[in-house]
C-alpha cells in the first residue's frame, strides 16, 4: 500500500469564457507552484513510481478535459478525476460567468 506523502491544494479561474479546463489547469499550476518535491531527489526515488492523484472540483465536471489536465503534470503515474465543486460566479448583465476550480494533488509512494 502506498502512503500519501504530500497533499497540495490550488485554485484557478477563467474569468471570461467559462472554460472549465482552463480553470482546472490554472488550479493545478497553482498547487504545483506551492511545492517542491525535493525529497524525490534527496532520497533518489524513481519519479515513475510516484502515484499522483489529482481531483478537480468545478460546477460542471463533465466539461473538464481530463487528458489535458493529466498532461500538465510533470512526473509520476497521474490519475485525474473531476467532481462537483468549485464555483460559478454569475454575471447576468454580460452573460459572462466566472468559473472557479479547486485542485487537490496527492502524491503517494511506497514507504518501507
Amino acid at each position: 500500500m502506498k502512503t500519501r506523502v504530500i497533499l497540495e491544494l490550488g485554485t484557478g479561474n477563467d474569468l471570461h469564457g467559462s472554460n472549465y479546463t482552463t480553470a482546472a489547469l490554472r488550479a493545478v499550476q497553482d498547487a504545483l507552484h506551492h511545492s517542491s518535491l525535493s525529497f524525490v531527489r534527496s532520497l533518489k526515488i524513481d519519479k515513475t513510481k510516484l502515484e499522483v492523484d489529482v481531483t478537480i472540483g468545478v460546477q460542471q465536471p463533465d466539461k473538464v478535459d481530463i487528458e489535458k489536465v493529466k498532461a500538465s503534470l510533470p512526473i509520476g503515474r497521474v490519475t485525474v478525476k473531476a467532481v462537483k465543486g468549485g464555483l460559478d460566479v454569475p454575471d447576468p448583465e454580460n452573460n459572462d460567468p466566472a468559473v472557479i476550480a479547486s485542485a487537490a494533488i496527492a502524491v503517494r509512494i511506497d514507504v518501507q
